[in-house]
């Protein structure tokens, strides 16, 4: 079952329609609107082998099987939960603009993503990862970066993209700009401060020729790919003895350490940059699973 190429002129309307009202009305990001359109087409591309030309004349069965098929090709359960929720917010939307007549998703039972909790660094464990790189220029990025992923939470997506002008380094803050085009204003402490006037200062013009603005930059002066970067955390956490770690365990451990430092929920929330407070919770969830093998290694009747 692949992704339909040629949609009917009733699935192409549909499909628009709902790209738009990701984009225009919900602000998300290109990635996430990608994503959601990806799995409007998957669908209207299995409808198409039913000869099902007009999102009209899905039903919950339709979807149901869709679903089923999916699971038999092996797609995970994370991924059949996003999907569902692709299908639940196409119709929803297609309800509203009149498109369909009823809502086929409507008793369509929640997919459970079976989400596990993420991976998240001990403080001594953050320690060690800042400590592996060196006094060379490509070494003062790196530790540059790592300090700044961990000391503001931001997305991998967010760091590549920092130019000069969102720091300001003697208030110690920097101006994020995250999904939905939405704007955060993190504060960061000393570490990173000096860590990034060490790179910005020594390590950025002996690795550049030509003058650049972009913060995390490659030699070419030209922002660093995602992938770079999560390369890079790999090969540093490997040197410190550590393992599965990405540039989001580092985001996961700045909130879960501020949680148990006594932040609020609501401070993590805005610094995290998340729509939502469901998005932000699970993290309380990290801190009691933490508490609660804390408890059962120490306890003698746990």
């Amino acid at each position: 079952m692949n992704v339909a190429r040629e949609l009917s002129p009733a699935w192409e309307r549909a499909v628009t329609a709902f790209r738009a009202h990701l984009v225009g009305e919900r602000g998300l990001s290109v990635n996430t609107v990608d994503a959601y359109d990806r799995d409007a087409r998957q669908l209207a591309g299995f409808c198409a082998e039913f000869e099902i030309v007009d999102p009209n004349e899905v039903t919950g069965l339709v979807l149901r099987r869709f679903l089923a098929e999916l699971g038999r090709q092996g797609y995970a359960r994370g991924s059949l939960a996003r999907k569902a929720a692709s299908i639940r917010a196409l119709f929803a939307v297609l309800a509203r603009r009149g498109l369909v007549d009823d809502d086929p998703s409507a008793g369509m039972a929640t997919s459970r993503s079976g989400r596990s909790l993420p991976r998240v660094l001990r403080t001594d464990e953050v320690e060690r990862l800042l400590a592996v790189p060196d006094e060379t220029p490509v070494g003062l990025r790196d530790r540059a970066l790592l300090e700044f992923l961990y000391a503001s939470g931001a997305r991998v997506s967010e760091a590549v993209d920092l130019h000069d002008r969102a720091l300001d380094l003697d208030a110690g803050a920097v101006r994020l700009l995250g999904k939905g085009d939405k704007e955060r204003i993190v504060p960061l402490g000393e570490p990173v401060r000096v860590a990034l006037v060490r790179w910005l200062r020594d390590g950025r013009p002996a690795l550049v020729d030509a003058p650049t603005d972009i913060v995390f930059c490659a030699g070419d002066g030209q922002r660093l790919h995602q992938r770079t970067v999560r390369h890079m955390v790999e090969r540093r956490a490997a040197a410190a003895g550590l393992t599965k770690v990405t540039p989001h365990t580092l985001r996961h451990s700045y909130a879960t350490h501020l949680l148990e430092g006594g932040a609020d929920l609501r401070s993590v929330q805005e610094l995290l940059g998340h729509a939502a407070l469901a998005t932000t919770q699970i993290y309380t969830h990290v801190s009691r699973e933490q508490l609660r093998t804390a408890y059962e290694h120490a306890h003698p009747r746990a």
